[in-house]
């Protein structure tokens, strides 16, 4: 319901940039270019300074940004209080969640409240920790699920349950025969590790650092941006990877792959994450709800 060159304005203003605002639209780009020039025009101003390729919010575009964000979350808000009017759990609901959750988790919990809420439709978009939560800061998306927490002040995080990582190697991997391994020792071996961004990366690095294992002194030779790729690597026998138990049990079960717990071990949370702001519709509070307990059952089944 909101003016929708008031929605491009505020994907550009928090990406800073006209491409990733087009992509986070599902726009293209010359689209958001008029939009905004549309909007400027209006308000007979200039909203951006453009230097040399990069783009700033001029103080009018600060205001305006102010103003933005209100109106979109009001709207928002209206549109759902309306349609929630019938006492039916109904409509879109968008999702993002990390890969290694979309992937392992996530499947089994849509199905369900699918099942038992026919007139939702979920839509899932999958990335690592870092977009998700700037899809769900500059509002495209409802909520995410993500290893760890957020760092970004205008998100709510609420911790859904734990999930231990593990090494994980071939059978005839040297790591394979230990019944734990320090991080130390793992500087020994080739690695192959997530890319910059993701939410696992991040937890593995900071738990090298805590063990006086500088991260970029591991014997990295590969990084990859899903668990699926790294699991086909590590099959190989070529190097080792960390990842998290719930990625691998079909392999455990195979006996393709073997996972060796770290020692310390390395347990992280796995987090829903949402705007920070008093109203919540009912179908997203629902689908909070269902998701946390549905976690907590798989977590104590594992």
């Amino acid at each position: 319901m909101a003016d929708r060159r008031l929605q491009v304005f505020h994907a550009v203003a928090k990406h800073l940039s006209f491409t990733k605002a087009a992509d986070a639209l599902f726009m293209t780009q010359p689209a958001v270019t008029f939009q905004i020039r549309q909007l400027e025009e209006h308000f007979n101003t200039r909203l951006f300074d453009r230097v040399q390729g990069r783009i700033t919010l001029t103080p009018a575009g600060q205001m305006a940004l102010e103003y933005a964000e209100r109106i979109l979350a009001l709207s928002a808000e209206l549109d759902t209080r309306m349609k929630e009017r019938s006492g039916q759990v109904a409509g879109p609901l968008l999702i993002g969640a990390s890969t290694t959750i979309a992937e392992f988790l996530l499947p089994q919990i849509l199905g369900e409240f699918k099942a038992r809420n026919p007139a939702v439709v979920p839509r899932l978009f999958v990335a690592n920790s870092e977009a998700v939560q700037a899809r769900i800061a500059e509002r495209t998306l409802d909520l995410g699920f993500i290893e760890g927490e957020s760092h970004l002040p205008s998100l709510v995080t609420d911790v859904c349950c734990d999930d231990e990582l593990q090494v994980v190697c071939a059978p005839s991997h040297p790591l394979a025969q230990l019944a734990s391994v320090a991080p130390k020792t793992l500087m020994e071996h080739a690695y192959v590790s997530r890319e910059p961004g993701s939410g696992t990366r991040e937890v593995i690095d900071n738990y090298l650092q805590r063990a006086g294992v500088a991260p970029d002194s591991m014997q990295l030779v590969m990084e990859l941006g899903s668990p699926e790729a790294l699991k086909g690597v590590v099959a190989t026998g070529l190097a080792f990877a960390i990842m998290s138990r719930a990625t691998i049990s079909k392999e455990i079960k195979l006996r393709s792959l073997v996972p060796v717990p770290l020692s310390p071990r390395l347990q992280r949370h796995l987090s829903v994450v949402y705007p920070k702001e008093r109203f919540h519709s009912r179908l997203v509070n629902a689908f909070v709800q269902f998701a946390k307990d549905k976690l907590a059952e798989m977590q104590a089944a594992g």
